[in-house]
């Protein structure tokens, strides 16, 4: 997969990622912002597994952000099963040296539509710790919108947090009989 957006790319991690994934990944500022499973430190063996695992995946729903021909960031979706299926969790990170410069924004914007597209999407939605308002601003620049507060929901770095629902929607008409 290969997506421009103003600014950059969207594409899939490839194996040469490794050394700026971990360089970028190992941030505690980006660590606090994002789930457990994001590894602090990011070694570089965390990175050479990510970008051996990511592509493989089928369907491929994990994707570097390239700014100046490297990987500085990630952005991804988590589709959801079940009576959900028709949804999807969004996550993406950047690397601090490229915070403020509309680089989420537009990569955010532009994964977005393509998901959409891609998936049959008709929801795709970010779950954000409330102390990050620089994600909030990103997603509702994108035209998510906050559909609530969910209080005491997440626990970062041995801290109780809010976290703030937001979610974008597409007009949706299954061809699935209706369930009776």
């Amino acid at each position: 997969m290969e997506l421009d957006f103003p600014g950059g790319r969207i594409r899939s991690w490839r194996a040469a990622d490794a050394p700026a994934l971990s360089r970028h990944a190992n941030n505690r500022n980006i660590w606090l912002q994002v789930r457990d499973r994001f590894p602090h430190p990011y070694t570089l063996a965390n990175a050479e597994g990510w970008v051996t695992m990511a592509p493989a995946a089928d369907p491929e729903t994990q994707f570097a952000i390239e700014v100046g021909g490297e990987a500085v960031g990630g952005i991804g979706l988590f589709l959801q099963q079940d009576v959900e299926r028709y949804s999807a969790e969004i996550g993406y990170w950047l690397g601090e040296a490229y915070w403020g410069k509309g680089i989420a924004t537009a990569a955010v914007r532009a994964f977005t539509e393509d998901a959409f597209r891609r998936f049959g999407l008709c929801r795709i939605y970010a779950n954000v710790f409330a102390s990050n308002p620089g994600s909030c601003r990103v997603l509702e620049r994108c035209g998510y919108q906050f559909e609530g507060r969910m209080r005491q929901a997440s626990v970062k770095n041995g801290q109780v947090l809010d976290s703030l629902l937001y979610a974008t929607v597409r007009e949706f008409r299954s061809a699935a009989p209706t369930d009776g």
